[in-house]
């Protein structure tokens, strides 16, 4: 809030931004640069304005499913269903950004644009404050992080050490609270098979007693916890492909709006190539709607799972979307080209298939990842989950930046600027899209080879007798 605060403030103020183009002298034309002071607000508002915006979206989605108890099934479908209109929401605010205030903005003033947002944050701010004495808050039990590092460290000092034939052999947190140690909540989970090596950080030998540090001796349920995170890694790295292809929809999409006809009707209105993504927003507030409503019920009836369609193959709908929408660019693209060297300029509504089924993709692949790293993290490492989300997120839109380059270089070669020249008309945009469309049905490969293989975690823990409602009952000393 600060931030927006600061870039409206900065944009009333005469001394906080530069005179508009020919006010300098009122005769002259020329542009008068910002000086240092005026950099320097407009930077700080931008920068906080990034860090809450960081702050924020790290840490609502965690907070809302500490709101739900995962033990009770009602609370755990309420808990989906709240992923889901979450994220429709979330999407009303993006849609708005890019109607309604680029509409203030641009016909009424940029200053009245910010502070719009900076009031829209306030209010929003008052509502989450006004229900501080209803929420549920879960105590941190730790650095996920910091558990990691602990676990790779005492199974790599431990390494020649050999693993004992029984699992319960291995030092746990019924140890640990036998000898006086606060367990912060853990709860104990059964013994896993995958990445035995990691299982050398729970042997006790006599370099490592009891009393050592976690640095030499972890509990075999800090190892699981850290085989949980290990075995979503596959997943983590082949859903980070979506985000690239959804980075073309506000680059290369919105070139190729630029240079179409997008006008509606006789009225001379023309829509602004920016404000193209507001089809790719509209398709994700359609289909989160739809699948609630339609799809889930369907998918419960066939499969028979109460949440409808599991998380992870929601992401597989997501990614198989994304393909189509790429071989749909493409293949609009090749049409442009071709009528664009006659002459005929097209409409811009052709680029509709694309951005509604990236966005429609976009719904189904954010509810699905945010499910499944909630879900599936665990409980002791629960503040990892929506890092390990956001960074697909920012992953993808890197691996983007780098697929960019690197065929900008491989095809442009002197005068001849390659797929992705500046002129779009000189280049082979199409060629691109065909590209990232092959690399997608590639990873969609080992995306399903990675998910059939997965066990989720209510499933391991019922194999192993466990039910979810018991998990409390799971911690040690209560």
């Amino acid at each position: 809030m600060q931030g927006v605060m600061i870039l409206t403030i900065s944009t009333v103020a005469p001394g906080l931004r530069p005179a508009a183009c020919g006010d300098a002298t009122g005769q002259s034309p020329d542009c008068v640069p910002a000086n240092g002071t005026q950099l320097g607000v407009l930077y700080l508002g931008l920068y906080m304005t990034a860090l809450g915006t960081g702050g924020l979206k790290s840490s609502v989605s965690g907070f809302g499913s500490d709101q739900f108890d995962e033990s009770d099934d009602g609370e755990r479908k309420m808990m989906m269903r709240f992923f889901n209109w979450f994220y429709f929401f979330v999407s009303i605010g993006a849609l708005l950004a890019v109607t309604v205030l680029v509409y203030v903005q641009d016909n009424v003033g940029r200053r009245w644009g910010y502070g719009v947002v900076a009031v829209g944050i306030l209010c929003g701010l008052g509502v989450f404050l006004s229900g501080t004495r209803k929420y549920r808050f879960k105590k941190l039990v730790g650095s996920p992080l910091t558990q990691v590092a602990t676990v790779t460290a005492a199974a790599w000092r431990k390494r020649s050490l050999p693993l004992p034939s029984d699992p319960s052999m291995l030092y746990d947190v019924d140890d640990k609270a036998a000898a006086g140690e606060d367990l912060k909540g853990k709860l104990k989970l059964p013994h896993s098979k995958e990445c035995r090596f990691l299982d050398h950080a729970a042997v006790v030998d006599r370099e490592s007693p009891a009393a050592a540090s976690s640095w030499t001796l972890c509990t075999r349920t800090d190892v699981e916890e850290v085989k949980q995170v290990v075995r979503m890694l596959p997943i983590w790295a082949t859903t980070i492909m979506f985000w690239t292809i959804h980075a073309q929809m506000t680059t290369f999409a919105v070139e190729q709006a630029s240079v179409m006809n997008r006008a509606i009707g006789g009225s001379g209105f023309l829509i602004p190539a920016g404000s193209l993504t507001v089809f790719l927003i509209g398709s994700i507030l359609l289909t989160v709607p739809l699948y609630d409503r339609l799809v889930a019920p369907v998918a419960r009836r066939v499969t028979g799972n109460p949440h409808g369609l599991s998380p992870l193959q929601r992401v597989f709908v997501g990614l198989f979307l994304s393909i189509a929408g790429m071989a749909a660019a493409a293949l609009v693209e090749r049409y442009r080209l071709t009528e664009s060297a006659d002459g005929v300029t097209l409409t811009v509504f052709l680029l509709m298939p694309q951005f509604l089924l990236v966005g429609a993709g976009e719904a189904f692949t954010y509810m699905g990842q945010l499910d499944f790293f909630l879900r599936e993290c665990p409980k002791g490492m629960k503040t990892m989950s929506t890092g390990l989300f956001l960074s697909t997120c920012a992953l993808g839109f890197f691996f983007s930046t780098l697929i960019v380059t690197i065929v900008h270089k491989v095809t442009g070669h002197g005068s001849n600027d390659g797929w992705l020249a500046n002129n779009i008309d000189q280049g082979r945009l199409d060629y691109f899209y065909w590209l990232l469309a092959v690399m997608s049905a590639i990873n969609i490969v080992f995306f399903t080879i990675a998910a059939r293989g997965y066990v989720y975690k209510e499933k391991r823990m019922a194999d192993a007798g466990i039910e979810l409602a018991d998990e409390e009952a799971m911690i040690v000393g209560h």
